[in-house]
């Protein structure tokens, strides 16, 4: 298996990451960082343990104590997808090994077992700012991705108004109100795969299954949600909260996946959602949502932008594998 135990050229130990290095990763990751981002790196430790082929998480151990630690996942379907594609989400080594060839070697066996898992490419996402860390992506390879990184603020859309904020006759009322929304369900897994492959030709449903299965496994966070009218199932979108991918180091929501039924286009359906998901967001303390577009969807662009959506300071870097 490509998790195993790897020697590299300096005789180092590259292995899989496990419980008893949390603290010491969160050490390494807190004098990177300035703040401690544990919860983090406990839920990614223990989705491993869940599903071993879809997180690869890595230990870089020299004179048999970890100088640092990589943190990846496979992901099959999101932001559009056609194929499995690897995102490295932390990745740091401590300042005493800088140059010794640690980071280089995470890499290097992350897109051995990428490869092995039948990832196309390797993504990640940093700020534009940080120029230690892009120009170790330039390095190792990696370019920057044909996809844009949007965020907003959490919130109230522009105009939006509830239902008695405003006249009947008033067409700038975006109440989610006018079309019901509601928590996803495992029941509602054949509705949404069906939508999925009215709009993309695409099926998907074991993207989907994991994703929902994912969604009801966060106790007490919903951010995955049908929209219905006349109580017909009209889109979805699936969301996660992000507790410290790509080195952030505060709560940010992802949004995954959108999709609205054709039948139902003009109808509101996607503002409903959206509308919908900042709410609960905002009940959650989460301050902003970012989601990725390839730069040429320029329908799905103009929605995003009518909503709030501007380019956000985070570049997407990719490789083929």
């Amino acid at each position: 298996m490509a998790d195993t135990n790897t020697k590299s050229p300096e005789g180092t130990t590259i292995r899989t990451l496990t419980p008893e290095d949390i603290d010491r990763v969160v050490e390494i990751d807190r004098a990177i960082t300035k703040q401690s981002r544990r919860g983090f790196f406990e839920k990614r430790i223990e989705a491993r343990r869940r599903e071993p082929t879809a997180f690869i998480s890595l230990a870089y151990v020299e004179k048999g104590v970890v100088e640092g630690f990589l943190l990846a996942h496979v992901l099959d379907g999101e932001f559009g997808g056609r194929h499995p594609v690897a995102v490295l989400d932390a990745l740091g080594t401590t300042e005493a090994v800088r140059g010794h060839g640690g980071g280089r070697a995470l890499m290097a066996e992350l897109e051995k077992i990428a490869r092995g898992r039948g990832a196309k490419e390797l993504r990640t996402q940093s700020s534009w700012s940080d120029q230690q860390l892009t120009h170790f992506f330039a390095a190792a390879g990696l370019g920057l991705a044909h996809r844009l990184v949007l965020d907003r603020p959490c919130g109230k859309l522009a105009n939006e108004q509830s239902i008695g904020e405003t006249s009947q006759d008033d067409s700038r009322d975006l109440s989610r109100d006018v079309v019901p929304v509601r928590s996803m369900t495992l029941e509602d897994l054949p509705v949404v795969t069906g939508l999925d492959r009215r709009v993309t030709g695409r099926d998907r449903s074991g993207y989907y299954k994991r994703k929902v299965a994912e969604a009801l496994q966060e106790s007490g966070i919903r951010l995955s949600m049908i929209a219905t009218v006349d109580k017909s199932p009209a889109g979805f979108v699936m969301a996660r909260v992000d507790y410290g991918e790509f080195g952030e180091t505060e709560p940010e929501a992802v949004i995954d996946t959108i999709g609205v039924d054709p039948g139902f286009a003009g109808k509101r359906v996607g503002t409903a959602m959206i509308s919908q998901l900042l709410a609960n967001l905002q009940s959650l303390r989460v301050e902003r949502v970012r989601t990725e577009v390839d730069w040429d969807n320029f329908e799905l662009l103009a929605f995003l932008k009518g909503l709030g959506f501007q380019p956000s300071q985070r570049l997407d870097f990719v490789r083929a594998l």
